[in-house]
């Protein structure tokens, strides 16, 4: 029987349309020992959904970077609020999605994966043993609530130019920021649980190579970057539950009972009060007595 899998998605929000193609989507899988199995990019929903159809297996948990249930039709989700609450002290916030935006990748890819049979994963409710699942995740919440990165006071910025600094410096200073990130991630191959980014030969790339200067090639990286982390955050969520909070836990359930919520890795100094119920999986269920457990794949 083949296990389970962890599946990171870093997801271009816009679909592609036949005047415009979509903008590039990190893809990543990896195993249990953390080991790299594929690792890539895709252009459109339909790509992702094919990818994903062929690497993931019975009891695979996905980790989407994108708005996933957006059931609001103007404003911001309660889980949007609860990272800054959380996480503000380490200048991580996320930007208001509902139903009025332009594009919603996210949601479409859900809709796609649980016509596949797959399920919708919101930290509340029980996954059925057996059933592959997907859930939103935000990529700087894992950055700075695994203590094993070591950013203490604030998450990397990786993502755009340092806008403080003069304007010939600022690409330099981002590659070496990432290249920086990149080698903290080298060292989680000893991690629980484990990611090693050598196992592979397109994310050993990353540790190979230095970062580019040049604005599309740098954004080609950080893709990929950001789906290897949500990998890792899927494999956290499984392996070891109890080191996430699940963002939005107490909000109104849809008419399916689905919340629009975010599991979020997170240190002690981090977490919110105590939700109705919390974040468990079949392996760790016994550390975490009132969490819902997860049936065991079978």
């Amino acid at each position: 029987m083949t296990s389970p899998r962890f599946v990171g998605i870093d997801l271009a929000w816009r679909d592609s349309t036949p005047a415009r193609p979509a903008n590039e989507t990190g893809l990543a899988v990896i195993d249990a020992d953390g080991t790299v199995l594929d690792a890539g990019w895709a252009r459109g929903v339909d790509e992702v959904v094919e990818w994903i159809g062929a690497w993931a297996t019975p009891g695979s948990s996905i980790a989407i970077d994108a708005p996933v249930l957006v059931p609001n039709a103007t404003g911001m989700r309660p889980s949007e609020r609860e990272v800054a609450r959380a996480y503000g002290r380490w200048h991580v916030a996320a930007n208001a999605s509902s139903a009025s935006l332009a594009w919603l990748g996210g949601r479409t890819l859900g809709e796609r994966l649980e016509s596949a049979g797959m399920v919708y994963d919101d930290g509340v409710a029980e996954v059925p043993a057996g059933r592959s699942s997907y859930f939103e995740c935000y990529p700087y919440t894992t950055l700075v609530g695994m203590s094993e990165l070591g950013y203490e006071t604030r998450r990397p910025r990786y993502k755009r130019p340092d806008t403080t600094l003069p304007l010939a410096d600022r690409r330099a200073a981002r590659a070496a920021v990432c290249d920086d990130l990149i080698a903290r991630m080298s060292a989680l191959e000893s991690a629980t649980p484990p990611l090693s980014l050598a196992s592979h030969t397109v994310s050993r790339l990353l540790v190979d190579e230095p970062s580019p200067l040049v604005d599309r090639a740098y954004k080609h990286r950080e893709d990929l970057l950001d789906a290897l982390l949500c990998a890792w955050t899927a494999s956290i969520r499984v392996r070891t539950p109890e080191r996430l909070q699940v963002l939005g836990s107490t909000t109104e359930p849809d008419e399916r009972g689905r919340r629009a919520t975010l599991l979020a890795p997170a240190r002690d100094s981090q977490r919110l009060a105590p939700a109705p119920r919390a974040l468990g999986r079949p392996e760790t269920s016994g550390r975490t007595p009132s969490a819902p457990a997860r049936g065991a794949p079978a």
